[in-house]
């Protein structure tokens, strides 16, 4: 079995999906896409357009802007048409299972170098842009629990995840992420992209709009819930509404030595796990357990995690379910922030949650064997990855 490894993992910034606000309102995903490719190509040029053997591309929602996005991205942005895409979906895995599919492309011999990506335009399209539930469903499930915020309700109330809590998790990962992007931290990973400022004046977009470095506990706890009339999940605890891309390039190991390239992390394991659709949010708990069960690996063994903050009281039900810890400040989880803070673009969240780890890896915690990424997603599906250090 041939080894896959990370050259580069690259993003963009994460902007809001706001038609006034949204430093990326008037670009099209396919543009934020492709100026993430562009980025990524131009910071490794050993490596051209032709040399991919495919793309993947993950996408929650595949319809609209966003149809096919992985094809008519790769060609629109002027890229070779020889090279060939998969467009797939998980909902908010789909990023993860776009790395995962290459790299076990990778492993199997089937070529030696991919793109993975994820994208997501909530702002143009947005959630349950023409769905069409089955109707059937309703036969099996209370249609009205299957929404996200539903979900989150749920999970709060059946794992006892209380308010407080769920704000002080909101309020570590603004922190965290405030202080990663004034220490420069994600410079390392987001490719700078022209947007537009409130006013109208355009600039170049190098960090995060959803990031407060000012949050207020006290301003969280006079929240409405956003859910359910007597619930517990508001706005600040649920992950925010975003615009944004992902991208990875891996490799066969043997070809990234030949072309003297470098690189930190390699493909370890991944798997894929289902739960009740109804608690969506829980997802990690089986696919982490599911993980370190193939693996032979335990939660201890593990050096860091990134677990996509969909929302506060999932979170905190899986990491306290797979004994992690408990409350934040974590010590080993979601360092540099996460999604309550950075952003949640549902297909590109599984990608980032990879670029990111691979920044922290190389960076600040050089010596960690073992990082897992894992996230929940709509209907029940749900990712973990596994990468390892490769002088470990």
């Amino acid at each position: 079995m041939k080894e896959c490894v990370i050259i580069d993992g690259v993003r963009s910034a994460n902007s809001r999906a706001h038609n006034e606000k949204g430093w990326f309102r008037v670009l099209r995903p396919d543009e934020v896409l492709t100026k993430v490719y562009d980025g990524l190509f131009a910071r490794n040029p050993k490596v051209k357009p032709e040399d991919i053997e495919a793309v993947f591309c993950g996408c929650a929602n595949i319809t609209g802007m966003q149809n096919d996005i992985g094809r008519l991205a790769w060609l629109a942005g002027g890229y070779p048409e020889s090279v060939p895409s998969n467009t797939l979906t998980m909902q908010c895995p789909s990023g993860m299972a776009a790395a995962e599919n290459a790299a076990r492309a990778i492993m199997c011999g089937e070529g030696d170098t991919y793109l993975a990506s994820g994208i997501e335009d909530m702002q143009k399209v947005p959630m349950a842009m023409n769905m069409d539930f089955a109707p059937r469903l309703a036969e099996r499930y209370n249609i009205a629990d299957i929404p996200m915020g539903s979900t989150a309700e749920k999970v709060a109330a059946q794992w006892k995840i209380n308010r407080v809590d769920m704000e002080n998790m909101a309020f570590w990962s603004h922190k965290k992420a405030d202080e990663a992007t004034k220490g420069g931290k994600f410079k390392k990973e987001i490719i700078p992209i022209e947007g537009l400022k409130d006013d109208g004046t355009k600039f170049m977009v190098d960090t995060d709009q959803w990031i407060r470095g000012n949050i207020s506990m006290e301003q969280m706890a006079a929240m409405q819930p956003s859910f359910k009339v007597d619930g517990s999940v508001t706005a600040a605890t649920s992950s925010p509404l975003t615009i944004g891309a992902a991208a990875l390039l891996l490799m066969e190991r043997g070809k990234a030595d030949k072309l003297g390239l470098s690189y930190h992390l390699k493909y370890e394991a991944g798997v894929i796990a289902g739960c009740d659709p109804t608690m969506m949010g829980i997802g990690p708990i089986p696919a982490v357990k599911k993980l370190l069960a193939r693996t032979g690996l335990k939660v201890s063994d593990i050096d860091l995690w990134e677990f996509n903050e969909a929302f506060a009281s999932q979170s905190l039900a899986c990491v306290r379910e797979l004994g992690i810890a408990e409350n934040a400040p974590f010590k080993n989880v979601n360092v540099w922030g996460g999604a309550l803070a950075i952003g949640h673009p549902l297909g590109e969240s599984g990608a980032r949650l990879i670029v990111t780890l691979n920044n922290i890896m190389k960076t600040d915690y050089p010596d960690a064997k073992y990082g897992v990424a894992t996230l929940c997603g709509a209907f029940g599906n749900a990712g973990a990855s596994l990468w390892r250090n490769v002088n470990k």
